[in-house]
């Protein structure tokens, strides 16, 4: 007599191992807050938000000043900071090894680079904002003084430019991440970041001084992502790019860059 073999069935995997999209945010999530320079980034971010902030605040007592300018103007200086930040959180995983575990774990590359960058433009705003509006809380203070404030009755004048700023913050961030999965490289990396977000942007201006012949590099130079940034969080008459074009700006800037690091990222090895 002889003993039939159960039939195969097909593995069950259970549903709580599968990897989901979720659970790849909530990976980069930990990575990102066990690290010390995220937090040090941040702490270094909030410092010079709020000082330049007061510093401006003290600083200027002219008619048409109003307070929130002094409360956005320190982005010119942090956003260096949020790309720095993004791209970091990249290429420590690069110079560590840790991307082959994650690439391992996630084997479809995009969704590590849409997790990654998602993750550091929500905590980037999210960040953001609570610096910003520590600042206006803190320049609130210095102009009450001279009997000014921040009128919170008017959006265009208090929370909206806080908002925009904060959302600028991430496309930077964005744009460092970018830099990092097409680059490995951490002095490489940031070289690209800083050179885009504030080196070009300078050099650019020398053009101004060159006559009409090189007006067009002028108004090419509105569209980079720092220059756009500007014109959308304190609007002004006469300015190159407008609100939405503003908006579309940044968000090209964001999306040309990601879809450059997705294209090197499933060419290459890790």
């Amino acid at each position: 007599m002889t003993t039939q073999a159960p039939p195969l069935t097909r593995a069950r995997v259970d549903s709580s191992q599968r990897l989901t999209f979720i659970r790849a945010v909530r990976s980069e999530w930990i990575k990102l807050a066990t690290v010390r320079s995220t937090w040090w980034s941040i702490g270094i971010t909030a410092l010079l938000t709020v000082g330049i902030a007061v510093l401006i605040a003290q600083a200027v007592d002219m008619p048409g000043f109003e307070p929130i300018q002094a409360v956005v103007s320190p982005i010119q200086f942090t956003m260096l900071l949020a790309g720095i930040l993004g791209a970091i959180a990249v290429t420590g995983e690069y110079s560590t090894g840790m991307i082959r575990s994650t690439l391992a774990a996630d084997p479809v590359r995009g969704s590590v680079l849409t997790a990654k960058a998602l993750v550091l433009a929500l905590f980037m705003f999210v960040s953001s904002l609570v610096i910003f509006f520590s600042a206006a809380l803190a320049v609130s203070l210095v102009v009450a003084g001279r009997d000014q404030s921040i009128d919170w009755s008017d959006p265009a004048a208090s929370f909206l430019p806080i908002l925009v700023a904060s959302f600028a913050m991430a496309v930077f961030a964005i744009i460092g991440v970018a830099f990092g999965f097409i680059l490995r490289s951490g002095a490489g990396a940031i070289a690209a970041t800083v050179g885009l977000l504030f080196v070009l942007p300078i050099m650019t201006n020398f053009f101004s001084f060159a006559g009409e012949s090189w007006k067009w590099v002028i108004e090419m130079a509105s569209y980079l992502p720092s220059s756009a940034a500007q014109s959308i969080i304190l609007p002004s008459e006469g300015a190159i790019v407008d609100g939405p074009t503003g908006y579309l700006t940044l968000g090209c800037w964001a999306v040309g860059t990601l879809l450059a690091a997705w294209a090197v990222l499933r060419t290459r090895d890790a």
